[in-house]
This record gives structure tokens, C-alpha cells and sequence, in this order.
């Protein structure tokens, strides 16, 4: 059978497995596409709004995307996967199990498996998670917070923020646990607001893990200081405490882990600052408004190559993300950092946002070379001034 009577048969038995509601899953495999990040693909029926559709993970070195297709341009678009980067597609139904690979001479061969038959499969766009921080009596801070009732039981308009509770502790998780296990873990969370995250990560690691650990909250408004500060006592989080003022004007370095979440612009080089000075094992930030850089640009139009962007409004905004979180990444790698970049989406579908992540290294790496490439990207965009780079001197 050639290739393409294959493809071709293997787009009947996507179609007859999909239309009988017998398809579990599909996984494209042995990627040998161009683009060095796509590893895997995943493909499973979802139901969105009443109308059934294919629903693409693409799982990259640093990040998911996530694709909705209708179930034709679905079928169609496994097929081309299929075909050229993939060389292994694998069908997994209720009753059978469908293998399309590339042999040793290029041809594209199909196998069945029978096997027995199990439930259908979910239909679900989210699947049901097992959530580490559960909702509980004892849990005092989620009744304080106002996420669960006095019994325990989640507010049905509370469900978005106790998910991202839960999704916050699943990205730092394995953050933490890839630290040493003799580092102590103190915590400063800047820029804490009402705790929510930060209640979260004292349970997680005290309550959960069994940590010795200290968290702080930095927070500039003193209402919500004062209010966490209760909820801490009453929880009897006796090593949770709540500072009042700015992430600049923190001077306690007593720490190894920092978190900054959604610090508007320059506050989020504050922060890192604050963590590289500490010697911190562990920084994580999630930055939000990027004006210092933009108003950068604007002023001296950045490259030349670059104006059919930089003209456009929004198209300069992104630029001034993008810029400001590559070069924080540079000075990050210059201070001694490993540095990862990945996005940041809650599950209450709110916009993305860039988590930039760095795990101190020993010895410094290559430190004249990151200055040099730092300083060549700032010339190339016209930045004169970048905060943090002020801030390290550079």
C-alpha cells in the first residue's frame, strides 16, 4: 500500500473512531520537523459550547499551545502531521489501538490492535484536576479569603481564583523541588496583595511538604497588610508574615527563594535586584506593563528595521515586552543566573503573561560575554537606560 492510500485510510479510521465517540486520544511522535522547541503533539474530541471539536496540544521544550479545530480540519491536519514532520502517529481508541509510523524505506505503514473495550471517553474541555491545596475546614486562610464556606466547600464564584491557587503551587512545585534539600526555604512574595498565593505557598510548604520554611508578603497598601496579618494568626501560621511598603524599600535579604508576581514595570527589576543582591536560589517573576522601555523606543525610534513595527501601537507594545524580559533574562545569566522563559496562564483564562524563571549557578558563566551581548542588544533597540541594568551597574 503506498503512503498516501495510507493517509488516506488512516483519515476513515480518525473519522469512523471520532463520529462513534471511540477516540481517547492521538499522539504525534519522533518529531523531525524544523523547529527545534515542538516535541510532541496531542489530540483528543472536546465538546466547546455544543459543538464538538479537535483540540491540539502542542508540547514544546518550555511551553504547551493549545489549538481548536473543527473535526474536519482536524482529521486533515493529523494526516499532514502524519505525512512529513511526524514519523510516528499513534490512535488510541476504546476498543483498538491504531500505529501509523515511517519504516526503514520512507513508506508510511498502519497497524491495529484490538483490545478491550473500556468507558467512553470525556468529552470535557477541562479535565478534572487533583488539586494540591484541598478545600477544608481546617484551612482556615480560604474561608478568610473568602473561597470556601465555614464548612469547607468552594464558593461556586470562587472556583476561578481556587484554581489558580492550585495552578500557582503546581508551577513552583517543581521549582522548589529541584533546590537542594538541605537550602532552607525562606520565602519573600513581593508585591503579596490580599495573599491569596501567598497563604497557598506557606500551606504547600509547611503543611504539605513538611518544610521548615519562613514566607514573607511585601505589600505597599497597609489595609491588606494589617488583614493578612490576622488571617496569618488565625491560622496560626506563626512563620507567615505580612511587611508594609514598597518592593524597593525592602531591605530584609534574609532569604533564598523570591517571588514577584505581576509587579508593574520597573517594580519587577526591583525585585530581581532585591534577589540577586540576597544571593536567592530561586527567583520567579511574572511581569506585567513594560512603560520604562517602550518610552525608551519611542524616544529614539529603536532600529531602523524595526519601524514598520515600532510605528504601530500595539505592535511597539509587544516590542517593549518582549525587549524588556529579554534583557532582564541577559541580566539575569550575567549575575549568575540559569535563566528559563515560559508563559504564565492562570486557569481563569486571563492574558498571558511571561514567567521568567532563574536558578542561581556556580561559578558566574561567561560574564563578558553576557555584558557584551547585553550591551549590544540595548544599543540595537536605542535603550539608554534599562532599570535593572541601572541597577546592576551595567
Amino acid at each position: 500500500m503506498s503512503s498516501q492510500a495510507t493517509l488516506d485510510q488512516l483519515k476513515e479510521v480518525l473519522f469512523a473512531v471520532i463520529s462513534d465517540n471511540k477516540l481517547i486520544k492521538v499522539t504525534l511522535g519522533n518529531y523531525q520537523g524544523n523547529d527545534k522547541l515542538l516535541k510532541n503533539i496531542y489530540v483528543r474530541k472536546v465538546r466547546i459550547k455544543r459543538a464538538e471539536k479537535l483540540s491540539f496540544t502542542y508540547r514544546y521544550s518550555t511551553r504547551d499551545v493549545f489549538k481548536n479545530l473543527d473535526i474536519s480540519e482536524g482529521i486533515q491536519l493529523i494526516a499532514n502531521l502524519a505525512s512529513y514532520d511526524f514519523k510516528i502517529c499513534n490512535v488510541f481508541c476504546t476498543d483498538r489501538e491504531i500505529y501509523v509510523e515511517h519504516n526503514n524505506k520512507g513508506i508510511i505503514v498502519l497497524r491495529q490492535k484490538n483490545k478491550q473495550v473500556v468507558t467512553e471517553p470525556s468529552l470535557s474541555h477541562d479535565k478534572a484536576k487533583a488539586r494540591v491545596i484541598k478545600p477544608a475546614v481546617e484551612r482556615k486562610y480560604l474561608n478568610a479569603l473568602q473561597i470556601t464556606d465555614a464548612v469547607g466547600k468552594v464558593y461556586k464564584n470562587s472556583q476561578d481564583k481556587y484554581r489558580q491557587i492550585n495552578h500557582y503551587i503546581d508551577i513552583l512545585a517543581p521549582l522548589i523541588n529541584e533546590l537542594p534539600a538541605e537550602k532552607t526555604k525562606n520565602v519573600v512574595d513581593m508585591g503579596s496583595g490580599k495573599g491569596y498565593l501567598t497563604f497557598a505557598l506557606y500551606d504547600y510548604l509547611r503543611n504539605i511538604l513538611g518544610f521548615d520554611a519562613k514566607v514573607t508578603g511585601v505589600e505597599y497598601r497597609e489595609d491588606l497588610v494589617l488583614f493578612c496579618n490576622e488571617v496569618a494568626v488565625d491560622s496560626n501560621f506563626d512563620d507567615l508574615t505580612f511587611s508594609q511598603g514598597t518592593i524597593h524599600d525592602f531591605n530584609d535579604d534574609d532569604f533564598n527563594i523570591l517571588i514577584a508576581l505581576h509587579a508593574c514595570d520597573t517594580a519587577t527589576d526591583d525585585a530581581i535586584f532585591k534577589g540577586i543582591m540576597a544571593g536567592a536560589d530561586l527567583i520567579v517573576v511574572a511581569p506585567c506593563c513594560h512603560k520604562q522601555i517602550r518610552r525608551e523606543i519611542e524616544k529614539s525610534k529603536g532600529a531602523e528595521q524595526l519601524i514598520f513595527l515600532t510605528k504601530n501601537g500595539v505592535f511597539l507594545e509587544r516590542q517593549a515586552e518582549m525587549v524588556t524580559d529579554g534583557l532582564r533574562a541577559l541580566i539575569l545569566q550575567y549575575a549568575g543566573y540559569k535563566t528559563k522563559l515560559m508563559e504564565f496562564v492562570s486557569d481563569v483564562h486571563t492574558p498571558k503573561n511571561v514567567m521568567i524563571v532563574a536558578t542561581r549557578v556556580y561559578p558566574k558563566p561567561h560574564q563578558d560575554k553576557m555584558l557584551k551581548e547585553i550591551q549590544e542588544a540595548m544599543n540595537f533597540f536605542g535603550i539608554e537606560h534599562h532599570h535593572l541594568a541601572d541597577l546592576m551597574g551595567i
